[in-house]
């Protein structure tokens, strides 16, 4: 048989094999190629500009603040034009991306509002959640050196008459859609699936350590075990202040600084937990409602966090690696927007974490105990001590009309 006609049969059918070529109807829909002419951000946006309070219900912040935020994220999310089209500007990325996070709308709902594809939304908030994390993170949420611990203690002191505390720590789940192929991994006691947020507030509601990415199925203890922050407390590396007597308590001695938890958390010679079991003494009674109260400003901080930003009111559908980013910019804009109200005086604002409807439920939910707690006779000695002083040289007047 001719070695040429062999080759033509050979390519007939290799060429018939091939899967037919997609002809685009168009390179741009007619709809969004009318964005800047009908597009929410050109006209709605530009509206909301005229009305303060309407601007601050839609974006979840004021204008001052968007221009603010957009001056410092604006050239890690600007785009070059090009021959074929217009980039979207930076203002109106930082928009859809800030849309999404205070409303945890879905991304075709935002592509339509905003005129554009829903793989453009999928993008620009990946990337602008993370240009606000890098962006926001040195200024709003240093490493805390050894001076800024002691004026953390200050804080708690003086807000909460709590001694040496460097901190209240807790962890939440942000309840996620499953991801593919994922097994258990993300699957938590609730019966659904999330990834934990692990974080430390100081007395002004600011998140101080945040560690986000634990699997759902991990408790606080086992959070806190695996995060940076835990190994830090661990080795000794978190450069807290050295151990001090209280002022008007010398019979004490020299006391370590402690973050505060609740009983999700080990018992440790810088992690304070409650007392354990419903049969105790009126001290151990009145202890635990003391160190509560003190550590009541983490579960504020995350009541404020939630109700600020509607995505954790909503089962996240993004990637876990996209959550992941979303969570660790709202702690950021948290602490961007919370320090403007520092030191006004307004009471701060306890915000309870209820849901308007069946349909936003709330989704940052309490991290289950872990399985056990071997504490060190030095800790569990420390927990006595700090009991013995807020009964008798730390008493405040009202705690007995309390507990």
């Amino acid at each position: 048989m001719d070695a040429g006609f062999v080759a033509t049969v050979a390519l007939v059918y290799a060429m018939s094999r091939r899967r037919p070529r997609i002809v685009r109807r168009c390179w741009v829909h007619t709809i969004l190629r009318k964005r800047l002419q009908r597009g929410e951000y050109h006209v709605l946006v530009q509206e909301l500009r005229l009305d303060g309070v309407l601007f601050q219900q839609y974006f979840r912040m004021s204008k001052d603040a968007f221009d603010e935020l957009l001056g410092k994220v604006g050239p890690l999310i600007a785009k070059a034009d090009t021959r074929m089209r217009l980039s979207i500007g930076p203002a109106e990325r930082l928009a859809i991306c800030l849309r999404y996070l205070a409303t945890g709308d879905s991304y075709r709902t935002i592509a339509f509002s905003y005129r554009v594809g829903h793989a453009t939304v999928a993008v620009i908030v990946k990337e602008v959640a993370g240009a606000i994390w890098t962006a926001l993170v040195e200024e709003t949420m240093p490493v805390t050196q050894t001076e800024d611990w002691r004026a953390i203690a200050a804080g708690f002191q003086e807000r909460w008459n709590f001694p040496n505390c460097v901190g209240a720590i807790d962890g939440k789940h942000v309840v996620i859609q499953a991801p593919a192929n994922s097994g258990s991994l993300y699957f938590n006691y609730k019966s659904s699936h999330s990834l934990v947020l692990l974080a430390v507030v100081d007395a002004e509601y600011l998140f101080r350590v945040v560690d986000v990415g634990g699997f759902g199925r991990s408790s606080d203890g086992g959070s806190l075990r695996n995060s940076a922050f835990g190994e830090s407390l661990r080795d000794g590396s978190l450069q807290l202040p050295p151990d001090t007597v209280i002022p008007g308590a010398e019979r004490l001695g020299l006391l370590p600084h402690v973050f505060v938890g609740d009983e999700a958390f080990p018992l440790l010679d810088n992690l304070l937990r409650p007392f354990p079991g419903r049969q105790l003494t009126r001290e151990r009674r009145l202890f635990n409602y003391r160190l509560s109260r003190a550590r009541l400003v983490v579960e504020c901080a995350f009541g404020i966090l939630s109700s600020q930003w509607r995505m954790f009111r909503r089962v996240i559908t993004t990637s876990p690696e996209v959550t992941e980013l979303c969570v660790k910019a709202t702690c950021v804009l948290h602490n961007f927007l919370r320090r403007k109200t520092i030191g006004r005086s307004s009471r701060t604002p306890v915000v309870p974490v209820v849901a308007e409807s069946s349909d936003e439920a709330p989704t940052l939910r309490d991290a289950p105990m872990m399985g056990s707690n071997n504490a060190t006779r030095r800790s569990i000695q420390l927990r006595v001590t700090f009991c013995s002083y807020l009964n008798e040289e730390g008493v405040v007047s009202w705690q007995h009309k309390v507990v």
